[in-house]
Parts: C-alpha cells; structure tokens; sequence
C-alpha cells in the first residue's frame, strides 16, 4: 500500500500501517523480502495491491521492480481482475472473489488454469458472488482459502472449513491463509491436507524461524 510493506490485520485495510519487522529496517518491498529470503530458501512470495483492490491506484512498478531485483522468485499478485493481464512470466495473477463479478469465472483466460483463485472470507461470509462457490469445474487448479477475519490476528487458522472445502472439491489444491502462529499450527494444516500456507506475521513476529521452515519448506 503506497509503496510500502503493510501489516494486515483482520481485513481492516483503511487502517493498516507500515510494518515494523526486525527482519528490515524499513518498510521497503525489496527490503522486507530479502529480510524473508535470510530467514528461507523461498521460491514464492505473494503480494497483494492493496491501493488496486481498494480502487486507489496500482503499485504495478513496485511489482515490477520486485520481479527485476529477484528473478528467481514466482510472485502471487493479487490485484484484482486487472492482474490477469500480467505479461510477466515471474508473475502468476490471483484472483479474489471479491474483485469477482457474476461472469467473470467463464472469461478467465485458458478455462481458468493460468491462474489461482483466491475465495475470500470475511467473518464466515464469502465476498463476491455466491455462484462462485457452485462453479468449481471453472476453477483453477489452486485455490486459495483466505479468511481475512484471521489474517494478523494470531487466532490460528480455520482448520474446520479448510477440512470441509478438501473432502467437497477433491479435484483442486487449497492453499490456507490467515491466522498461522506456530509449528502446530502447521502440523495440523497438513494433517487435514493442506500442503501449502501464506504466512506473514509469524515469520516477522519469529514465532516461525528458520528452525521451523526448514522441517516445510521444500
């Protein structure tokens, strides 16, 4: 947001402030990702434009220049319905429901498999249109849950309803975010069958370190 690394907390995005992380010493993308990069081998960061899913702008050069200063990372870019005309063969576009419309499933390019769909969940509820939730066979292969209600607040993920969209789309691979705190909670989101995460707040806070990465990071 406004060009620098933001702490999300709870989807509550109007007040959102620049992180203060011990592993940067600003709150500069390029900065705050190699801070993340010393911690592990990471091979995907994901970032949202938040001033674009807000209707306030693009922070499309900064995208641009995180893709040219690590051209060995895979970017999830989640800015809205825009991001799926990301030339950029680093830059993989996600899609959220709530940048979603009623039609907009049926005009992804390439049936929906050049990019990941993000459902977003705010306090149990989906946002966007509910007849995404019925249109599974339009569905990329990776799929997102997000419970923004969980996002920062160390709450620990939504172990239940990831369990539920596992077992009822059996055909697609969900990635959790929002809420992991520790170790355990990793351990658990595996053993429902998660077998990837979005973690911010735990890896700045180091209540996830290198000791821990090393035992799930591939």
């Amino acid at each position: 947001m406004g060009g620098q690394v933001v702490h999300a907390r709870r989807g509550h995005r109007h007040s959102y402030q620049a992180i203060k992380t011990p592993l940067s010493p600003t709150s500069d993308p390029i900065s705050v990702v190699h801070g993340l990069l010393e911690l592990a081998d990471f091979k995907t960061v994901y970032v949202a434009d938040l001033d674009a899913l807000m209707g306030h702008g693009s922070q499309a050069r900064v995208i641009r220049s995180l893709t040219a200063a690590y051209p060995h990372l895979r970017f999830w870019v989640d800015c809205g319905l825009s991001g799926a005309n990301f030339t950029c063969g680093q830059v993989v576009p996600v899609i959220g429901s709530e940048s979603m419309t009623e039609s907009a499933l049926e005009k992804m390019p390439g049936n929906g498999r050049s990019w990941i769909l993000s459902l977003d969940f705010c306090e149990g509820r989906l946002l966007g249109p509910v007849n995404i939730l019925a249109a599974d066979d339009l569905w990329p292969e990776r799929i997102i849950v997000m419970n923004l209600s969980r996002v920062g607040s160390f709450d620990g993920p939504d172990l239940s309803g990831l369990a539920r969209f596992i077992l009822q789309y059996p055909g697609h691979h969900f990635v959790a975010a929002g809420g992991v705190r520790n170790e355990r909670d990793l351990k658990d989101l595996q053993q429902v069958g998660v077998t990837e995460v979005l973690v911010a707040s735990a890896l700045h806070s180091g209540a996830i370190g290198p000791e821990v990465l090393s035992r799930f990071n591939p």
